[in-house]
């Protein structure tokens, strides 16, 4: 249990380390920030679509993939829709959040669960190998979400230590889901394939609605393309090497 806590723990705070090169900068360019941008959307798709829903469909089957991809996509697109109707302060005059930077949270949260959960799904299983793999898989992944993060809250001109803990407040949801996972692995084999598959459609979802066409929106469409594809090679590689 102890090394399962400890995996946990390094691939959810992974999200902290990728957000932290912002606080050693003043501000990020247009381009910079379209090339961060497509490089996550990149691992995103990629995380998605070769690791995320190949695992569902051996986990539950297609029926359950099918159901969870719908249900993830449905949940953020209902999402979406309201969130530019919730005003997001607190009494001591924080500043509001913009409706795509709480929408790139919520997606974070949500696709944290599953995620945390194969975590710890993994490391209750037999093999020993699996889990430091599946957590060192995701952990790759967290760093350019906490980064993604990181970067429209920054843009919605919350302050970097708040951002900061707001991206840490992901990483933990995954933790807490991953020791949830460990102790209902016996229990909930069919779950954790719904489970991964509703956080590919989320995941999808965000990268199609908001992701893209936030790159291709400043004159950086080559550069950004080119990012997204070595987003999207590098989580293939992770995969390959790690498992």
């Amino acid at each position: 249990m102890t090394v399962a806590l400890v995996g946990s723990f390094i691939s959810a705070m992974a999200t902290v380390l990728g957000a932290l090169p912002l606080f050693f900068v003043k501000a990020l360019s247009e381009r910079r920030k379209d090339i961060l941008i497509a490089f996550t959307a990149g691992i995103m798709v990629s995380a998605s679509t070769f690791g995320l829903l190949p695992q569902s469909l051996n986990e539950s089957g297609l029926l359950a993939l099918t159901l969870g991809l719908l249900a993830g996509i449905f949940a953020l697109d209902t999402i979406e829709k309201n969130i530019p109707h919730i005003d997001v302060e607190n009494d001591r005059g924080i500043a509001a959040f913009d409706s795509k930077s709480l929408l790139v949270a919520i997606a974070l949260f949500i696709h944290n669960i599953p995620e945390g959960m194969s975590t710890g799904f993994s490391y209750a299983s037999e093999n020993a190998g699996l889990g430091p793999m599946v957590a060192i898989a995701i952990g790759a992944q967290n760093m350019p979400e906490g980064l993604i993060l990181a970067v429209f809250l920054l843009n919605s001109k919350v302050g970097k230590w708040k951002a900061l803990l707001l991206v840490a407040g992901t990483g933990l949801m995954e933790m807490v889901s991953a020791v949830i996972g460990y102790f209902a692995a016996s229990t909930l084999d069919q779950l954790i394939g719904f489970g991964l598959a509703f956080a590919a459609g989320a995941m999808l979802f965000i990268v199609y609605k908001e992701l893209i066409p936030e790159t291709h929106g400043h004159g950086y469409e080559r550069p950004a393309t080119y990012s997204f594809i070595l987003g999207l090679l590098v989580m293939i590689c992770i995969a390959h090497f790690f498992g």
